[in-house]
């Protein structure tokens, strides 16, 4: 285990209810719980997120704190955050990282790993086998 970590889940969500496929926007919720697995405590200063859609088209996002908050988490501690994006295709990802700044000053990345966004009555890879 390192000094300093952070550990990141993601749950993505398609919202029907806020897309108009006929249009070409589909509406994503994301919900992230950051957990610090370190030792030492620590602030999530900023973000940078990558969006790709199925076109080709990526967009990347850099900003600061989540949600207006820039939690300071101490070892074990979480932050759960909901947040959301939109789509001009029905299948997209994102990736990126946390910023993050330790009490003693030490500087480092939290990263995010890539995670898929799918409208389901248009994502056949998202359906249920039995």
């Amino acid at each position: 285990m390192s000094k300093y970590q952070f550990i990141c889940e993601v749950e993505p969500q398609y919202l029907g209810e806020q897309s108009t496929p006929d249009e070409g926007l589909y509406a994503f919720a994301y919900t992230i719980t950051i957990t610090n697995t370190g030792e030492v405590a620590a602030q999530l200063i900023a973000r940078h997120w990558i969006v790709d859609d199925a076109s080709g088209h990526s967009e990347e996002v850099r900003g600061l704190g989540v949600v207006g908050h820039q939690p300071l988490l101490r070892p074990g501690e979480s932050f759960q955050y909901t947040s959301g994006t939109r789509l001009r295709t029905a299948v997209g990802s994102m990736r990126g990282s946390f910023f993050c700044v330790a009490e003693d000053g030490t500087r480092f990345e939290a990263p995010v790993a890539e995670f898929a966004l799918r409208a389901q009555a248009n994502a056949p890879e998202a359906r249920v086998l039995h």
